[in-house]
């Protein structure tokens, strides 16, 4: 084996082969959304205040959201609950970066039942900007990180896709009816 290089002996080309088989692929979407609200407000009530306005709205879809460490600002990880008949029972995620200056707000789902043996996590990055009309340009990444060739489902990243829509939307009516919340 002495004259063998390191990275051709066997054991080295069996682990190199499975670090091959398991590493990550990355898949990232990016959309655009226009909201009639300012961006302080839509912040204010979709992420500062979402573990409390979420479940108050959508009661058909959020059990409850709850803070387990943390303030529930940088670093901390909150757990979503879902409401009883979904596919999903839960979410947790962990707060990447929340910036109430630039209305930033990116989280990475660490654990729950959306992620399997096939997807390690989903980060997603949220930025709210003015639009030219006075309300909210919503810039949204999601980026799945998976476990060797596995490939998403259009289906299903469209249906997530909906399901935040649908969330931002429901926001969104609520502050039109309420121009003093979140004000």
């Amino acid at each position: 084996m002495g004259n063998v290089p390191l990275l051709n002996r066997p054991i080295y080309k069996r682990h190199r082969a499975e670090y091959e088989k398991n590493r990550m692929g990355v898949i990232t979407f990016s959309e655009e959304y226009t909201y009639s609200i300012p961006p302080a407000r839509l912040f204010k009530a979709s992420v500062l205040d979402s573990h409390y306005l979420f479940p108050k709205l959508l009661p058909q879809a959020f059990k409850s959201i709850e803070i387990l460490q943390g303030n529930g600002g940088t670093g901390s990880i909150k757990q979503i609950n879902l409401a009883e008949g979904k596919n999903v029972s839960y979410l947790k995620y962990k707060i990447d970066e929340l910036n109430e200056e630039t209305y930033t707000y990116n989280y990475t789902l660490i654990e729950g039942d959306a992620l399997s043996a096939n997807l390690e996590k989903i980060s997603y990055e949220v930025k709210f900007e003015t639009s030219p009309s006075g309300g909210t340009v919503a810039k949204m990444t999601n980026t799945y990180c998976t476990v060797g060739d596995f490939a998403i489902k259009e289906e299903e990243v469209k249906a997530g896709k909906e399901k935040a829509l649908g969330m931002y939307k429901a926001v969104e009516a609520y502050l039109v009816q309420n121009p003093d919340v979140y004000a």
